[in-house]
């Protein structure tokens, strides 16, 4: 198989699985952020979230849910960073949600790269209205 993922999913290749259902795979990251970092995939193969149907949706966030509550208390985490690359900086072209226990002073901040405000208010209205006009389009 061309997606290592897809290959997870079929028990071709192997993975440290931890929930496998009708609806998802997840597995141990094998470069963890920490112990217990969690892929959870959708056993469709799906490049984006984008490409996930809306009946898809509810379910694999439900199990996105319930693994990010297990890998909290089996880690004995504080909280969790739950997050998706879309296209950029996805290193596996089949959408994946990491699922990363977090505790205080970590070593992580926040999001991983510099944040910046708008410029005035009027760019960040600018901005508004170009995703709204996508949104109602």
């Amino acid at each position: 198989m061309d997606c290592v993922f897809c290959s997870i999913v079929a028990g071709e290749t192997a993975a440290q699985v931890v929930l496998d259902d009708d609806t998802v795979v997840a597995f141990l990251d094998a470069r963890p952020l920490f112990p217990g970092h969690t892929l959870v995939v959708p056993r469709r193969h799906a490049a984006t979230l984008t490409d996930l149907s809306e009946a898809e949706l509810g379910p694999f966030f439900a199990r996105v849910r319930r693994v990010s509550a297990a890998v909290e208390r089996a880690m004995a985490a504080e909280g969790s960073f739950v997050a998706a690359n879309n296209r950029v900086s996805q290193s596996v072209p089949h959408f994946h949600v990491h699922v990363v226990p977090r505790r205080r002073r970590d070593g992580l901040r926040g999001f991983f790269w510099p944040r910046h405000r708008y410029a005035d208010p009027a760019e960040a209205d600018r901005v508004a209205d170009l995703v709204r006009a996508e949104l109602s389009g």
